[in-house]
């Protein structure tokens, strides 16, 4: 088949442009080892493994990782194609993955088995979770969370100020 009608059969082809296996919005991340990324993933988070492109020679271009009803795609990272790894980005340069789960301990004591380490650990929070955080084997940054108390908006703002009146240094 040629790339004209190989084109042409592709634009013939009735497509949904959010696909209903996706959501608009998923976090895709750089690993110097995505292929035990992937397996810390389905250990520490339950996940399963949708997807796997690795290249000819053999790096991971691309794979998709399902977390509960959420997605996160992975690469190796190049840094020759300036995709470097997470660790050896600047520390403002990084983001968080929150990951909602239903026994938070239970959750982050096992990811911290797996090699992860802890940057904040859990604890009740002032806005209604249960939360932690901590750093994964490949330098990527997690919030884990159980919800444990709906708040009104007045008590949220009441229960912020409280904790930031704890936190300040004149305190």
């Amino acid at each position: 088949m040629t790339t004209a009608s190989s084109s042409t059969a592709i634009a013939s082809r009735t497509v949904q442009p959010v696909p209903d296996w996706m959501n608009t919005l998923t976090p895709f991340v750089m690993c110097r080892d995505a292929a035990a990324a992937i397996e810390f993933y389905k250990e520490a988070f339950g996940g399963t493994e949708m997807s796997r492109l690795p290249s000819p020679e053999g790096w991971l271009l691309h794979a998709v990782v399902r977390i509960g009803d959420s997605l996160i795609m992975l690469a190796d990272a190049c840094p020759d194609r300036d995709l470097p790894p997470a660790e050896q980005l600047p520390h403002f340069a990084h983001m968080t993955v929150h990951l909602q789960v239903e026994n938070v301990d239970e959750v982050f004591e096992r990811a911290v088995k797996l090699g992860a380490k802890v940057s904040m650990p859990v604890s009740d929070m002032f806005w209604g979770d249960r939360y932690g955080r901590l750093i994964d084997p490949f330098g990527h940054h997690w919030a884990i969370a159980t919800h444990i108390a709906d708040l009104s908006p007045e008590e949220l703002e009441q229960a912020a100020a409280r904790a930031c009146a704890a936190s300040s240094p004149e305190a």
